[in-house]
């Protein structure tokens, strides 16, 4: 598969609904490191950053509609915004912008469901957008190359680029410098802690200058073999949300834990196992400890494909 093209389409069983033409996955993702380096004249961070894609994935539909039809953009997840609010709606028109098309008469529907949790730190919206930009290129006899993608990409946000690589990649700037790692080849397995509660990234970069570290929580670099992880947000939001310094710090104490960091800005706290098949009894212990509000997932991440 070339770098930058979409998963394939699933087939779908004839029904009396009009079947889509592509059901693409949009996955989440873990920051092993994230760096910030300094406030950048723009408002924005300078930022280093390992980011790699989960199996833990969002489902995208893409469903041609009549001719001269407009946009129409649904989710399995009442709560979140179906228009210009969304990153998807965005990707979309920034896209039939690209390609000149009105969007009054883009003639496709988008049905997203959601598997991610938002304000999570995994990147759910942001995947989405890239998802879409993939799709709607593909259905289009692919009108832009993975450049002119990436553009536009880096218009919507930050973490909109990187998806569109669907492998491991450092990024740097505020995210739209993007460079897919080839050589990484582990497939790590994780368990994905997040309370009740979610956190605006613009929020956690605002507050990281003047943030300082909590006695007790371990914020250093933890040595591995896929590198250091390390999370400079984690001072921010650790100063508000003790919980998640709480978990991460339990977290680094259970015999199964070989790491455990928050992704991105929040609120997931990630584990990674020292193997896949003790999930279980640490999803039990984290359950009996932070109660039935708490989401927690097994998966693990997506190594770079074999070229």
């Amino acid at each position: 598969m070339a770098r930058g093209s979409p998963h394939p389409a699933t087939a779908m069983s004839a029904s009396h609904h009009r079947p889509p033409a592509l059901r693409l996955c949009a996955p989440a993702k873990v920051n092993l490191w994230l760096r910030i380096l300094h406030r950048r004249d723009d408002g924005f961070h300078e930022l280093q950053s390992r980011l790699c894609p989960l199996e833990l994935a969002d489902l995208i539909e893409f469903t041609p509609l009549d001719p001269g039809s407009p946009l129409s953009l649904t989710c399995s997840d009442p709560l979140l915004p179906a228009g210009a609010d969304n990153l998807a709606h965005r990707a979309a028109s920034a896209f039939f912008e690209a390609i000149e098309r009105d969007l009054d008469a883009a003639a496709v529907q988008l049905h997203l469901i959601k598997r991610i949790p938002s304000g999570a730190g995994l990147g759910g919206g942001s995947s989405d957008a890239a998802t879409v930009l993939l799709g709607l290129n593909q259905l289009h006899d692919q009108p832009l190359d993975l450049p002119r993608l990436e553009q536009l990409a880096a218009g919507i946000g930050s973490d909109v680029p990187f998806f569109l690589h669907q492998q491991p990649c450092d990024v740097e700037g505020r995210g739209e410098r993007v460079r897919p790692v080839d050589d990484f080849p582990w497939h790590l397995p994780l368990v994905l802690v997040k309370p009740a509660f979610a956190i605006e990234t613009p929020w956690a970069y605002r507050q990281w200058q003047d943030s300082r570290e909590w006695p007790g929580v371990f914020y250093g670099g933890q040595l591995c073999p896929w590198g250091e992880l390390r999370n400079d947000l984690e001072r921010p939001v650790f100063a508000k949300h003790l919980l998640l310094a709480e978990i991460k710090t339990w977290l680094l104490t259970q015999p199964e834990v070989h790491a455990a960091l928050m992704s991105g800005s929040g609120s997931t706290t990630f584990a990674i196992l020292r193997d896949p098949t003790e999930a279980a009894p640490l999803v039990g212990r984290l359950r009996a400890r932070y109660g039935d509000t708490t989401w927690l997932h097994v998966t693990r991440t997506i190594g770079s494909a074999v070229r």
